[in-house]
């Protein structure tokens, strides 16, 4: 005879059998009893919890005929008579159990019903049961609605399914529903217990402990995981070869982790991650099991007598309990839940789990004294090998920055009176008004000197990057420039060849108090004002133009030249030196040859823009900061201040 699994040979047959749906038992029980029996019933709940069983013990007890074929129904089917005999075998002829996961279609529900309007052959009343009925389409269910709402009193329907949000409303109101739910892992310990007694297989403690819980709740996925275990062990049962099977982590390492961050110990959470990498356990089991410990050092803390005192692992539990605060091991729990959905997303598995840990340690409190307990003997965990540090490059510590004096008081002083011509401003705009006025004005540092681009080696790194094309200020058409008349009676200005450099260009600050008069960079201007009025550049021609410095312009053969010096790479392409040439001809009248080169600018109609915006905004805050009003108002109101960016120039 070939051998039965465990979870085919141990399928209860009597309500009496089952385990962990006690609810449902009790209910379906009373019913039977009564005679108080439902058309239809709808069995939910996760996979393994006892769908089908129930459905066919539910089948047994309404067409069980008893031992001497003379009962009825009844709430303990005897087991022996054919009826009970046929369906635990499959082979009733008014039992048909029908799998919607692959007969979903009209015609095969249209089928089934066709047969309904038959009688029972063999039994007392004819059972459809319907598994995984979520799966039917939506004609199908439609199909059934009218006899699944008033059939003929010797049918019953049984639906069974795993996601009963996807059965449409109108099925769920014409069914008795009960939800089987998923068994504690002491209810699946037990039974497994059972079970292994009577198959006469020796097994540990510890191993039907890790069996049942990584079976999920579900009572097949334990049976079927002990088969497996029992293979895997060559007939018995012990904790370390589940363990190693499973691939699951042992609680040592966990404790040692929770007693790293009680000890505020980052080279012991360090070490911890090494051995489970050189281990190749699994991040995600640590982090399962971490949180089920914080979970119980919770309930320890909470409620000391919640732990079952016979759990070999609850003085472990009650041990390390005193090393976190109670704050601090709700947090531990947390971060170890969440922190499972981000190790698929770091590059690296431990890595990951490697800052969940660090994690935990950078958000214990400050201030918090290191905690360290003495686990008892037979639960300390055994002493791991120190693990020789990886040699890593040690990074050169920048120097220190030079402290900056603190600012000097201002002397008190008394109000001064008020000028009858001083600006007045409302009591509502003055208020917010000290900030900038007492705010530390710190000294700016001095620009570096400029060199001629043809004795310059290399561009100093600026500090500000470029701006990017939206951080660009438009043009002021309004800003002041001088003519450009086409005959200078000046001698031009000699052009000095630009120095090549392989460094980016970032363009320099601006300085407020910068002096940027170059006659040739003020008719550069004049005619950047002259082209704007005309609209005859726009876009990165109007930028080309806008941040260029002219450096030459001189009369050449039978044209205008005009040199232009750009920092940008993007700017400097033919296309828009063309299209700048071409617009600058026609509004001179005569043609123009210009030429654009590589360098720093440090005058152009952008950098006088900024400078002039600059110094509107400084004369505005002096203005305001200055103003005899405002200053009364913030020695009467210690508490007033100005709003740093609230002043803007008109």
């Amino acid at each position: 005879m070939s051998y039965i699994v465990l979870a085919r040979k141990y399928r209860p047959r009597r309500f009496t059998e089952m385990v962990g749906q006690e609810h449902v038992v009790q209910a379906l029980g009373n019913a039977l009893t009564r005679q108080r029996l439902h058309h239809a019933y709808l069995f939910t709940g996760t996979r393994g919890v006892g769908k089908t069983t129930v459905s066919r013990i539910l089948a047994k007890s309404l067409n069980c005929t008893g031992p001497d074929g003379q009962g009825g129904i009844t709430a303990e089917p005897c087991g022996v008579c054919d009826a009970c005999r046929d369906i635990d075998a499959g082979r009733h002829v008014d039992y048909v159990e029908l799998d919607a996961a692959s007969n979903r279609g009209v015609d095969e529900i249209s089928q089934l019903l066709d047969q309904a309007v038959y009688k029972p052959v063999a039994g007392r009343f004819k059972v459809y049961m319907i598994d995984e009925v979520h799966m039917l389409s939506t004609t199908a269910f439609n199909a059934m609605l009218k006899t699944l709402e008033e059939p003929p009193e010797y049918l019953k329907f049984v639906l069974a399914t795993t996601d009963p949000q996807k059965v449409p409303v109108t099925v769920l109101s014409r069914c008795l529903q009960f939800n089987l739910r998923p068994m504690a892992p002491e209810t699946v310990q037990r039974h497994l217990g059972t079970v292994l007694q009577a198959e006469g297989i020796e097994a540990d403690a510890g191993a039907l402990r890790q069996l049942s819980r990584a079976a999920r709740g579900s009572m097949r996925d334990a049976l079927s995981l002990t088969d497996q275990a029992i293979a895997f062990g060559g007939g018995a049962l012990q904790e370390a070869a589940v363990r190693q099977m499973l691939g699951s982590v042992d609680r040592s390492h966990v404790v040692r982790i929770v007693q790293a961050l009680g000890a505020a110990d980052g080279a012991a959470l360090v070490r911890a991650v090494d051995e489970l990498r050189g281990l190749g356990l699994s991040a995600a089991g640590l982090l399962e099991d971490l949180a089920a410990l914080a979970q119980q050092m919770a309930l320890a803390q909470a409620v000391p007598a919640a732990l079952d005192p016979a759990d070999p692992e609850t003085a472990t539990v009650h041990a390390l309990a005193p090393l976190l605060d109670r704050d601090e091991t709700q947090l531990l729990y947390s971060i170890a839940l969440h922190g499972r959905a981000e190790l698929s997303l770091a590059p690296d598995e431990y890595g990951g789990l490697m800052m969940v840990l660090l994690r935990l340690l950078a958000f214990r409190p400050q201030g918090a004294a290191p905690r360290r307990v003495g686990l008892p003997a037979e639960v300390a965990p055994a002493p791991v090998a120190p693990v020789a540090p990886v040699a890593r490059p040690v990074p050169v510590a920048a120097p220190a920055p030079a402290p900056r004096p603190a600012p000097s008081p201002a002397p008190a002083s008394a109000p001064e009176p008020v000028a009858p011509d001083a600006p007045r401003i409302s009591r509502e705009l003055r208020r917010p008004l000290e900030a900038r006025a007492r705010m530390p004005v710190e000294p700016q540092a001095t620009p570096a000197p400029v060199r001629a681009p043809a004795a310059r080696a290399s561009v100093p790194p600026w500090e500000d990057e470029p701006p990017g094309w939206d951080d660009i200020p438009p043009a002021d058409e309004n800003a002041p420039a001088a003519a450009l008349p086409q005959d200078d009676p000046a001698p031009p200005a000699p052009m000095a060849a630009p120095a090549t450099t392989p460094e980016p260009l970032r363009p320099r600050p601006v300085q407020m108090d910068e002096v940027l008069d170059d006659p040739l960079v003020t008719r550069w201007c004049d005619l950047f004002q002259r082209l704007g009025e005309r609209a005859l550049v726009n876009g990165l021609v109007r930028e080309l133009a806008w941040q260029a410095q002219c450096i030459a312009i001189e009369p050449g053969v039978g044209s205008l030249r005009c040199v232009l010096r750009v920092e940008r790479e993007s700017l400097r392409q033919s296309g828009h030196r063309d299209r700048l040439q071409a617009a600058i001809t026609e509004l001179v009248g005569q043609p123009v040859t210009l030429e654009v080169v590589a360098g720093a600018v440090t005058d152009s109609p952008s950098r006088r823009e900024i400078q002039r915006r600059e110094r509107a905004q400084h004369e505005a805050e002096s203005a305001i900061t200055g103003d005899p009003m405002v200053q009364e108002l913030l020695a009467r109101y210690p508490g007033a201040r100005i709003v740093p960016g609230s002043i803007r120039p008109n």
